[in-house]
Formats: C-alpha cells, sequence, structure tokens
C-alpha cells in the first residue's frame, strides 16, 4: 500500500486499541514495514500469535493482507554486560565505550552532544539515570559497574538531564546526558568507518544502519520498520510503552545484546544518525536472532535542546 494508506491504516488500529497504561492491552506494536517494490505492508509485533489470532485476521484483512507479522517475545530494556576492549577504562571518552550510573551493571555511551556550548555524554535514562531513580548531579562512570567500574576513580561526568519514563502513557524517549568531566577527555568522531556526519530527521525504512556498542561492539543491519506504536518494553520496574520508535535487524547476526542500551544507530551511507538504541527482543526478525528498537534520535536531541558535537 502507499505510504500514507499504511500511515492511516495504522493510526485507526492504535486508535481502537486500549490505552498504554491498562495491563489488560494485548502485546501488540503496530509500524510501517520496509517498503518492497514500492509498496509499504502494516509491521504487526507480537509477544506471541496465539493469545492474538482473531485480532490479527482482523489486522490482516482491513489491511488486505498487506501485513508483515513477527513474533518477538518480551522485549526488554537493554541493559547487562560480557567483556572487550570498550569494556576498559578509556581516556579520551569514545562512542560505544561502557558507562553506567552506580546502580546500573552497564551500558554504552552513544555520541558526545552540545547544549548551550557545554559538552555532554548522551545514552538511556536507564543507563545513566537508573531509570528515572537518580538525582541530578549523579556520577557518571567509565566503564560501568558490570565492568569494574568504581565511584571513587572512574566518575566522567555527573548526570545533567533526563527524559520522563512514564507508566501511564506512552514514551518516545528514554535518554539522558551527563556533563563530561574536563580531565575526562573525549573524541567524539571516533565511530568505525570515521565520524557521524549529523542527524536524519526522516530514517524511513530498508536503510542499512550500524552501530558500536559496549557489548556486541560494532554490528551492521537494516531498518525493517519504523515509526512503532505501542511497543510494550519490560523494565526492571514494569513494562513501559513506546510510540514512533525504529525496528532494526541485524545482517545474519543479532544487531544488539543486553549491555549496548544507549549506543548511537547511523546509516551506512550517509553516515548520519537515525536512532539512540534502547530495547530488543532475543528473537523475531528475518533471520530470528532478534530484533533492536531505538528512538528516533531527532527526538532524543529536541529532547534536550542538543546537537551533536562536531568531530
Amino acid at each position: 500500500m502507499h505510504l500514507d494508506s499504511c500511515r492511516e491504516l495504522k493510526n485507526r488500529l492504535r486508535g481502537r486499541m486500549v490505552a498504554p497504561a491498562d495491563a489488560a492491552a494485548p502485546t501488540l506494536a503496530l509500524g510501517i514495514g520496509e517498503p518492497q517494490q514500492g509498496r509499504f505492508r502494516l509491521a504487526v509485533r507480537v509477544r506471541e500469535s496465539a493469545p492474538v489470532s482473531d485480532l490479527l485476521a482482523q489486522i490482516s484483512d482491513e489491511a488486505r493482507g498487506e501485513v508483515d507479522v513477527v513474533e518477538v517475545g518480551e522485549v526488554q530494556a537493554l541493559s547487562p554486560f560480557a567483556p572487550d576492549a570498550l569494556r576498559k577504562p578509556l581516556r579520551p571518552l569514545v562512542p560505544g565505550c561502557s558507562v553506567g550510573h552506580p546502580e546500573v551493571t552497564a551500558g554504552t555511551l552513544g555520541a558526545f552532544v552540545e547544549v548551550d556550548g557545554a559538552l555532554y555524554a548522551l545514552s538511556n535514562n536507564h543507563v545513566l539515570g537508573n531509570t528515572g531513580r537518580a538525582r541530578i548531579g549523579d556520577p557518571a562512570l567509565q566503564p560501568g559497574i558490570a565492568d569494574g567500574g568504581r565511584e571513587d576513580c572512574d566518575r566522567v561526568g555527573e548526570l545533567a538531564a533526563m527524559s520522563e519514563l512514564s507508566d501511564v502513557r506512552a514514551n518516545v524517549v528514554d535518554a539522558a546526558i551527563a556533563r563530561v568531566d574536563d580531565r575526562a577527555g573525549h573524541d567524539p568522531g571516533r565511530y568505525p568507518g570515521g565520524p557521524v556526519t549529523g542527524a536524519a530527521p526522516e530514517p524511513g525504512g530498508a536503510r542499512a544502519v550500524e552501530k558500536v556498542g559496549r557489548t556486541t561492539g560494532h554490528t551492521r543491519g537494516r531498518i525493517t520498520a519504523f515509526e512503532v506504536d505501542g511497543l510494550r518494553v519490560a523494565f526492571p520496574g514494569g513494562t513501559l510503552v513506546f510510540d514512533d520508535q525504529l525496528e532494526v535487524s541485524g545482517d545474519g547476526a543479532p544487531f544488539s545484546a543486553g549491555g549496548d542500551s544507549g549506543s548511537l544507530i547511523w546509516t551506512g551511507e550517509e553516515r548520519e544518525a537515525v536512532g539512540l538504541l534502547f530495547a530488543g527482543s532475543r528473537f523475531g526478525g528475518p533471520d530470528g536472532t532478534g530484533l533492536t528498537y531505538a528512538n528516533p534520535i531527532c527526538a532524543v536531541l529536541e529532547a534536550f535542546g542538543a546537537r551533536l558535537a562536531a568531530p
């Protein structure tokens, strides 16, 4: 179907679904699948298809069969561990290295951003902000606690701001920024293949993308759905709902794993940032190795009035 028709159908179906805070809402997310021969399909993501089989049949009828239904299991906010060069103390700080709040195992420093001329490290709220439980001014550690980081000697900055994570309405952004200490140093252009040049306002589908993260390092994949609404993500404190998310599948292997949360995702050719990685599933996707989910990078930057730091 045409892109506008797909969006209209997605929004119509979403409007008939139960409110995000209702625990009885079906575990079902709707997005726009990658185009094939210029036509788009409705992307439907379910934890298990059996409990919602009748609903899936209705959706397929309304979409005239132009649907892409994938079972993904439970989608979890990606946090915990596993060792490699990015998990060691690194000065200057580089994208992809291990970071975290003292009460969090470890995540990934995705990028450096500037706000009113000051420099900040960008990652997820659930990495730097302890899923909203941290206080402004709390230390940011590199490496994170799971990688041997210690509060007395591995502080590289302090929490400056974090997005709200709501359990009564849909979220769009899971992000936080920490002001970088001068002595820590930073190298904003040190991504595999060279600097990321800017932010893409409309990432769209079927785009080749890359990321570098604390657990799986440098990986490649492609955007398999965008504008995904109703995505239910398991956090340590409960399940939260996200709208307008990007979905990425790896090239023959998982695109991400626990501990990669906070990674910046960029396009392979244009080298433009498209998303901030925050969650994933253990199976689903074209090769069954799982799917990764990311906040649109422009929404993340807008939340803090930030821009990517120049290399």
